[in-house]
């Protein structure tokens, strides 16, 4: 069996700003985008939360929600620091880490003999060392597997931890809304209802059959985390699949015409951040993504035949930008990766050189 810990920390950016300056601590604060140039909220900490204000919220709208809100622009070193205080932490107890994000990660401590092989006395020691060193808080949850964790590490935030025991899998799986499964957006929270299912226990009585039918491949992942079946091991040697730039403008862009002029600027830095990127990284598919002035968004992505272009990602823009046809905000490129440094990585070989 075994024991997985994600120890997530609580409202890093936020955290890290009251860490440094302690007059912050009783205000309602937001890390994030100047409201003049259109900025989104990156975090906010749980007195704005109060008032309805939560990440990718408008900046604008989180100001209307709660006037008194302290807006402060991002500090990425300061939080990449505190970062790395935090994985070197994880690695004191487990080689077994993987990162999530700058501030969360799965720990595998199933053979760990620390604390008598607790889990859940490792979790507090962890949380208790990254109060202690780096003057913030995080939550934990422990599991037997990687998607009971990362749940039970939301369900006691902040400064929390909850341990979900195999005894007790079934038990809290059934009441679990079907949103909570990694994957579960409104189309597929739509498709369920329509179903009549709304929880885990409720998902349990659709045979892999129907969801197979209704949800493709995606139908049998369902079928097994719905029942808290997750054999994902902790990847601790996990690289990036994919590597992308954007921008939001400060006025709309009314057109395609106007997004398109604005792609070489976007393609010049996508092609700058991919020479740093390692040689073992092969270059598979094209993105663009396009988010229109009434904050509905869409990706489209191609698969890779010739070296990127402007013109190829021109091609994409026209199309992304059709099923919107209207003013837009935000321009993102991107690309995804195959990675031959894997061993198991596979690859279809070209079959005339370039």
């Amino acid at each position: 069996m075994r024991k997985i810990i994600h120890c997530d920390c609580d409202c890093f950016y936020a955290a890290v700003e009251m860490r440094d300056d302690p007059s912050l601590v009783d205000l309602p604060i937001a890390v994030g985008g100047n409201r003049e140039r259109r900025g989104v909220v990156a975090t906010c900490n749980y007195r704005a939360r109060e008032f309805g204000v939560k990440s990718a919220m408008p900046t604008g709208q989180a100001l209307k929600l709660c006037p008194d809100l302290v807006v402060l622009p991002t500090s990425m070193a300061k939080y990449r620091e505190a970062a790395m205080m935090i994985r070197s932490i994880f690695f004191r107890y487990t080689e077994r880490v993987e990162p999530l994000s700058l501030d969360e990660a799965f720990l595998d401590v199933s053979d760990s003999r620390l604390y008598r092989g607790s889990a859940t006395l490792l979790a507090s020691e962890i949380r208790r060392v990254i109060a202690a060193e780096v003057g913030v808080t995080a939550s934990a949850g422990i599991a037997q597997n990687k998607f009971l964790a990362k749940i039970a590490s939301d369900l006691n935030k902040p400064d929390g931890q909850c341990v979900i025991t195999p005894e007790k899998v079934d038990e809290f799986i059934k009441s679990l809304p079907v949103t909570r499964i990694f994957g579960v957006g409104e189309v597929t929270r739509k498709k369920l209802k329509r179903m009549g299912v709304g929880t885990c226990g409720e998902l349990q009585e659709v045979s892999l059959t129907q969801l197979a039918k209704f949800f493709g491949s995606f139908g049998s992942r369902l079928h097994a985390l719905c029942r808290g079946i997750d054999e994902r091991e902790v990847n601790a040697n996990s690289r990036r699949k994919s590597l992308s730039v954007e921008r939001t403008f400060s006025n709309d862009l009314v057109d395609c015409e106007a997004c398109i002029r604005r792609l070489p600027e976007l393609l010049i830095e996508l092609r700058a951040r991919l020479e740093r990127i390692d040689s073992d990284y092969w270059v598979t598919k094209q993105v663009i993504k396009v988010k229109f002035d009434n904050f509905t968004s869409t990706t489209l992505e191609r698969q890779l035949n010739c070296e990127i272009s402007l013109s190829s990602y021109q091609e994409l823009l026209f199309e992304a930008w059709g099923r919107g046809a209207r003013p837009v905000r935000l321009l993102g490129l991107g690309v995804r990766f195959i990675d031959h440094s894997e061993a198991q990585t596979g690859s279809q070989l070209r079959l005339f050189p370039r």
